[in-house]
C-alpha cells in the first residue's frame, strides 16, 4: 500500500549519508533517550526527526531497542569537539596503554584502527584486527577495550545465533567484535565465515534464502561490510581470509604491573567520552577522508595492500608507516609458506586414497587436479602447483597413452605418509606465536 500524498515514511535511522549531510544515532544512558545528530560541514545539530526530499522522515531508533539499552551496540551520547587528529589519536593511545598490555608498535596501529572504524565507510576496503593467544593471555580484554571506542562496536561470540549478527550489521553497520573466533566447521560456523570474508570489501552483501508470508523463495541480502575485531588461539586455514588481519600475539611477556587486573568502573565513562570525540571527528572530517595511493607498500602482494590502504591513509607518521609495511612483507611471507603447505598436504592426501582404494595404476594430472580442489579447502589450485608438489616429493610425472599423470608405482611410502590427511575447512591448529604482532 502507498503512502497518503504529503504523508511521511518513517525511517527509524541508525546511521545516513545524504549528499553532503551525515546524520547519527546518540543515546543518552542517564536519561535513556535517543536523538539523531544532523551535521552539514563543520556545524551540527540534535534532532528529533528529520525530513527528507525522498518523502522519508528520519526518526532515532528507540531507547528501549534491545542493543542499545543493553549496550550491545556501544553508541556516544553527544559530539564533543575532538581536540585535532594528533590529541585524539594521542589519548586512544593512552587509553589502550591504561587497560591494556599490547606491543607498543600494535598500540599505535590500534589507536589508528578506532581512527578508521569511525570514518570506515568512506573507503571501499578495510583490514581487520585481532588479538591470538592461548586462554588467560588477554585477547578479551583487549576487545572489551578497543571495542569500548570503536565506531558503533557490536559485541558478538562465535556461539551467538548467526542470525541477529546478521541483522544487527545490516541495520547499524559499524564494527562487529567477535571473541572466541576459533570457528569448528558447521552450518552456523559457516555463515560467520562468509561474514568474514565479504565484510572487508563494500558492495559484498551476503546473501540468505529467505521466505516472504507467501512462501515464496525470496533471498535477502545483508550488507555486512566494516571493521572487524577478534579474538582466537589459533589462525583460519583459509589463507586468502588470513591475509585480511593485522594480528597481536597476546601473552609474549609478562604483563606491565600498571595494567589493571580487573576493569574498573572508570572504562566504561573514558570510553565514552572518546566515542564521543570520535563522533565529531566522522561529522567534521569524513567527507575529506580519501585513500593515497602514494602510501602503498613497495613489493608486496596487491591483496595485502588493498587491505592496509585505508588504514595507511590516515597514517602520517612515516615511521609507523614502515612498521606497519614490515608487518605486511611479514604477513606475505607467512601466508605464501601456509599456501604452499597447504597444497602440498591437500594433494598428498589425494594420492595417499589413490593408493588405498582405486584398482587403476595410473592418475592422470587433471583428475588428480580436480579430486584436490573437490576437498574445498582453501583456494582452488592449478595442476602447474600440482606438479609443483610433486617435484617436490620426486614423484615423476609421465605420460600413458597421451595422458600426463602419475604411476601408482612411484607412490612410495616415503613420498606419501601414512598419516597423510586434510583437515576441515574451519581453522589451522594453533601455531607457535612471535614475539609483537604480525
Amino acid at each position: 500500500m502507498e503512502d497518503p500524498p504529503n504523508e511521511k515514511r518513517i525511517v527509524p535511522t541508525v546511521s545516513r549519508v545524504d549528499g553532503e549531510t551525515l546524520i547519527e544515532l546518540v543515546y543518552d544512558a542517564s536519561a535513556r533517550t535517543t536523538n539523531l545528530v544532523v551535521a552539514r560541514g563543520q556545524d551540527w545539530t540534535i534532532e528529533q526527526t528529520l525530513d527528507l526530499e525522498t518523502g522519508e522522515r528520519l526518526v532515532p531508533y528507540a531507547p528501549t531497542n534491545n542493543l542499545i539499552r543493553h549496550d550491545c551496540v556501544l553508541l556516544p551520547s553527544k559530539p564533543v569537539a575532538h581536540g585535532g587528529k594528533e590529541q585524539t589519536l594521542a589519548d586512544i593511545e593512552a587509553y589502550l596503554h591504561r587497560y591494556v598490555d599490547l606491543s607498543p608498535p600494535f598500540e599505535r596501529v590500534a589507536a589508528h584502527y578506532v581512527l578508521l572504524s569511525w570514518v570506515y565507510d568512506a573507503f571501499g576496503e578495510v583490514p581487520y584486527i585481532r588479538f591470538k593467544g592461548d586462554f588467560g593471555t588477554g585477547k578479551t580484554r583487549a576487545l572489551l577495550a578497543l571495542g569500548s571506542i570503536v565506531y558503533k562496536g557490536f559485541f558478538a561470540s562465535a556461539a551467538s545465533t548467526v542470525s541477529p549478527i546478521f541483522h544487527t550489521l545490516d541495520r547499524f553497520g559499524g564494527t562487529l567484535i567477535l571473541d572466541e573466533a576459533d570457528l569448528h566447521f558447521s552450518d552456523r560456523t559457516a555463515d560467520l565465515v562468509k561474514i568474514l570474508n565479504n565484510g572487508s570489501v563494500k558492495g559484498l552483501p551476503v546473501l540468505r534464502t529467505l521466505q516472504n508470508q507467501n512462501k515464496e523463495f525470496n533471498p535477502a541480502a545483508f550488507t555486512v561490510f566494516g571493521p572487524k575485531i577478534v579474538a582466537m588461539r589459533g589462525s583460519f586455514r583459509d589463507q586468502a581470509l588470513e591475509s585480511r588481519f593485522l594480528t597481536e600475539e597476546m601473552g609474549q611477556r609478562a604483563l606491565r604491573a600498571d595494567v589493571p587486573i580487573q576493569l574498573p568502573n572508570a572504562l566504561k565513562q573514558d570510553a565514552l567520552h572518546l566515542r564521543n570525540r570520535l563522533l565529531h571527528y566522522r561529522l567534521t572530517n569524513f567527507f575529506a577522508i580519501r585513500s593515497d595511493p602514494s602510501r602503498l607498500i613497495a613489493g608486496i602482494d596487491p591483496r595485502l595492500n588493498q587491505m592496509g590502504s585505508s588504514l595507511l591513509a590516515l597514517v602520517d607518521d612515516t615511521d609507523l608507516r614502515d612498521e606497519i609495511g614490515t608487518m605486511l612483507r611479514a604477513r606475505q611471507v607467512q601466508i605464501a609458506a601456509a599456501r604452499a603447505a597447504s597444497f602440498e598436504a591437500r594433494t598428498l592426501a589425494v594420492l595417499a586414497e589413490f593408493v588405498r582404494s582405486d584398482a587403476r595404476n595410473f592418475i592422470a594430472l587433471k583428475e588428480l587436479t580436480e579430486r584436490v580442489n573437490q576437498d574445498e579447502i582453501g583456494e582452488t589450485i592449478s595442476p602447474r602447483d600440482v606438479g609443483r608438489v610433486l617435484r617436490a616429493r620426486s614423484l615423476p610425472i609421465s605420460k600413458s597413452n597421451g595422458t600426463v599423470g602419475v604411476p601408482k608405482s612411484a607412490l612410495s611410502a616415503k613420498a606419501i605418509p601414512r598419516n597423510t590427511n586434510v583437515r576441515g575447512p574451519d581453522t589451522a591448529p594453533p601455531q607457535s606465536a612471535t614475539p609483537g604482532f604480525s
